[in-house]
């Protein structure tokens, strides 16, 4: 049974921006990509995902943006499945109701 992720605004879109599949993302493109957060807010956000375990680095400290651009990123293989849940909620319920229907 998969664990309920709960995320906010930023948290979902700095998601989205890293990428789902497990596959690195170079910190500098991870800041190109996004626009409309303030700095404080994506390291905030970015070092909050990081405590939790969703997001891996090669970095142990990321104190700047310096710092952010010259790390890598990727999301934890562990919880891929529930942050995609977590990030696109009716895509599960579509899953649970199409698996209902093959049963009857």
């Amino acid at each position: 049974m998969g664990r309920e992720i709960k995320l906010d605004g930023g948290e979902i879109t700095l998601l989205k921006k890293i990428g789902l599949s497990g596959g690195p993302v170079y910190g500098k493109l991870l800041v190109d990509r996004i626009e409309g957060m303030e700095t404080g807010e994506l390291l905030d956000t970015l070092l909050g995902l990081i405590d939790q375990g969703f997001v891996l680095t090669n970095k142990v400290n990321l104190r700047t943006m310096e710092d952010v651009e010259k790390a890598f990123f990727r999301v934890n293989a562990a919880y891929a499945k529930d942050l995609r849940d977590a990030v696109n909620p009716g895509g599960r319920r579509e899953r649970e109701r199409t698996k209902r229907q093959r049963r009857v």
